[in-house]
């Protein structure tokens, strides 16, 4: 059976490029392979299992000649991670820098290789809580979940999550390429006024966000059903983290959880961050969720909170109330009150 070749793609267009570029990116990679998912805005991902026959090349040369091709057209540097499975190519590809490339070759020792000696938490679907009780019970890499039998990690997380993560563990991972258009996606950024040192305060700029972007998300009747966490530092350069969410949301409680989780995987330590992104990705209707209360009771204050909050912010302005983590600096200046 011929093994799956998925490359993950990362650009870095320069500032002021052009807004047909996505689309003329898209035509470049389609002459390499009709299965090219763009991920908006600076993504994308390739099922290049038939044109490695056909261009006589394996993973690694196709992606220095894709990589190549668009540095050579566009001016565009990219960070591209090639595996067996799209799991496994995310997140090669966000281990990697700008002009570099990470590929697993196809083989159960270079799958495990990359995998085991990984953080738990950088898995996906692996959110702060079942990270955290996996933590507990001294599994802190994705191998130590690997060596535990599939029942119990369901004893653990539950029969569902259980399975799934016990199958990210060995590196199995059945998604495809789907090359229809992706969904919408809508961001919010916070520069700092200096290179910010304190993690605290990067935790505030991650609740601000994610209560900006919940608060447009639910004004607009939107979910979106993933979230990119972009953080740049002081020398310029950049990390990224994305996750796909268990069940797509509006509500700002759960964007910041997810938030969080992924500033934590960054592991950042006294980092001087210059600025913070944060993207709410694949949006859609809201009326389209089948469901989207899947939190414990101990969210049902939050969540009324925030549906009096809205109702408070449409009729009066939306600095008259925000969460209360926010209120350093704020309340004297606007006189508004947290929650």
């Amino acid at each position: 059976m011929t093994m799956r070749s998925i490359l993950h793609l990362r650009f870095d267009p320069p500032p002021g490029s052009d807004a047909d570029l996505p689309e003329e990116l898209r035509r470049l990679l389609e002459n390499f392979t009709p299965q090219v998912q763009m991920i908006e805005p600076d993504s994308a991902v390739l099922d290049l299992t038939g044109a490695r026959s056909y261009f006589h090349q394996d993973a690694r040369g196709l992606t220095e000649l894709i990589q190549l091709r668009i540095l050579a057209y566009f001016g565009v540097s990219s960070a591209a991670g090639a595996a067996s499975t799209r799991m496994l190519a995310a997140m090669a590809c966000g281990l990697t820098p700008t002009g570099r490339r990470l590929v697993i070759e196809d083989s159960p020792e270079a799958v495990r290789g990359f995998l085991r000696p990984r953080p738990v938490r950088e898995l996906p679907g692996v959110g702060a809580r079942a990270a955290a009780t996996l933590t507990d019970y001294g599994l802190h890499t994705v191998g130590d979940v690997a060596d535990v039998p599939q029942l119990t990690l369901q004893r653990l997380l539950g029969a569902r999550p259980g399975r799934i993560l016990h199958e990210r563990a060995h590196g199995h991972d059945t998604t495809t390429v789907d090359p229809t258009p992706t969904l919408a996606s809508v961001s919010s950024e916070r520069r700092f006024d200096r290179d910010e040192l304190d993690p605290g305060q990067h935790r505030r700029a991650l609740l601000a966000l994610a209560d900006d972007l919940g608060a447009r998300l639910r004004s607009s009747d939107q979910i979106a059903a993933g979230m990119t966490l972009s953080v740049r530092y002081a020398d310029a350069s950049s990390t990224r983290r994305s996750r796909t969410l268990s069940e797509a949301t509006q509500h700002t409680v759960l964007l910041a959880r997810t938030a969080y989780t992924l500033y934590d995987s960054l592991g950042l330590q006294r980092a001087r961050v210059r600025g913070i992104t944060l993207r709410a990705d694949a949006l859609r209707s809201d009326d389209r969720a089948a469901r989207q209360l899947t939190l414990d009771s101990s969210d049902d204050k939050p969540l009324a909170i925030e549906a009096v909050a809205d109702r408070a912010r449409a009729r009066y302005g939306r600095d008259l109330l925000y969460p209360a983590a926010l209120a350093f600096g704020r309340r004297a200046a606007t006189g508004a009150a947290g929650f």
